[in-house]
């Protein structure tokens, strides 16, 4: 019986599949698990849960990226902006080379904190900011 047909008949019933299929905060389990955006906003928070291993080692990857003073700086930069920034933009306000920048930003890009768009000669960062929303919400 589908959701619609359930709700015509019982409300309590069609209540009770929604929240069935509906992802568990806690551990990510349910049917619309895969079909998350953000994989860190399936954790719960530190301070209520204890972390499965998995969801332990996701956060831990997310925060590590966060966890050098440069890289702090350049999502800073990136998510301050309005709208997205040119990689020829991150020299300035990191003062570090080229190759360090891109190391820096490969980082925070493979964290999922950055998306990258290229466009000619150039690539376009902007922040994720469901991803800093999902981290905040961690350790809440």
């Amino acid at each position: 019986m589908s959701r619609k047909s359930v709700a015509a008949v019982d409300p309590a019933a069609a209540a009770a599949a929604a929240a069935a299929a509906a992802v568990d905060p806690v551990s990510c389990n349910g049917p619309a698990a895969a079909a998350a955006v953000d994989p860190v906003s399936c954790c719960g928070p530190v301070r209520s849960v204890v972390l499965e291993v998995i969801d332990a080692e996701l956060l831990a990857r997310s925060f590590a990226a966060l966890s050098d003073p440069i890289r702090l700086r350049l999502l800073s930069f990136i998510a301050s902006a309005d709208g997205e920034v040119c990689a020829c933009d991150l020299l300035g306000p990191s003062g570090r080379s080229q190759p360090t920048v891109s190391h820096h930003i490969k980082v925070l890009f493979d964290a999922g904190l950055v998306t990258r768009e290229k466009r000619g000669l150039w690539v376009w960062y902007r922040a994720v900011p469901e991803r800093l929303d999902a981290l905040r919400a961690a350790l809440g």
